[in-house]
C-alpha cells in the first residue's frame, strides 16, 4: 500500500480491529519513510450492486460517493469521520440484505436520510435539501415540521 503523503511503498499495520459489525477490518498504518499514519479499510468483494437512477440509467453503487455526500452535510458539524464511516456501512449492509442486484435511487436516499436523522437534524436537512431537490424555503418548512414536532416531544417528556 502506498503511503498517501509520500507515495512510499513501505508501511506496516499497526492496529488492526474489525468495524461495522465484522464486515469490514480497520488498519491503522504508519508509512516507514514519513513516520506518518493513515487508516485503510478492508471490505469483502461482493457482487456489484446497481443503481436505478431518477432517469432510468444505471451505474454501480460507490459507498465512496455515498460518503462524500455524507461529508458535504456533516460539514462543521459535530459528526466524527467513524460516524460518517458507520452509516455509509449501515446503508451498505441494509442494500445488501433487502436487495440482489439493482436498487433505485431513491431507496439509497431514504435509508441515508433515516440513518442521519437519528445522527444529527443539521445534517439530515443538508442532505435532504439536496436529495428532494428543495425548490424554496416551504420545502424546507415543511421538512421540518417532523422534526419540531419530535423536539416539542421530546422537551415535553423532560418537563
Amino acid at each position: 500500500m502506498k503511503c498517501p503523503f509520500c507515495s512510499a511503498d513501505d508501511d506496516r499495520v499497526i492496529d488492526s480491529r474489525a468495524v461495522q459489525d465484522g464486515f469490514a477490518i480497520r488498519r491503522r498504518r504508519m508509512c516507514g519513510k514519513c513516520r506518518r499514519r493513515f487508516t485503510t479499510y478492508e471490505r469483502p468483494d461482493e457482487l456489484q450492486m446497481r443503481v436505478i437512477k431518477k432517469d432510468g440509467s444505471r451505474e454501480p453503487f460507490n459507498p465512496e460517493k455515498l460518503r462524500l455526500g455524507l461529508e458535504k452535510a456533516c460539514w462543521k458539524r459535530p459528526v466524527s469521520s467513524d460516524q460518517v464511516m458507520g452509516v455509509v456501512a449501515a446503508v451498505e449492509q441494509e442494500l445488501y440484505r433487502k436487495y440482489d442486484v439493482e436498487v433505485e435511487s431513491q431507496k439509497i436516499g431514504e435509508l441515508v436520510m433515516r440513518q442521519l436523522r437519528r445522527l444529527d437534524e443539521v445534517a439530515y436537512i443538508r442532505f435532504a435539501s439536496v436529495y428532494r431537490q428543495f425548490k424554496d424555503v416551504h420545502d424546507f418548512v415543511n421538512e421540518m415540521r417532523p422534526i419540531l414536532a419530535d423536539m416539542k416531544a421530546r422537551q415535553k417528556t423532560r418537563e
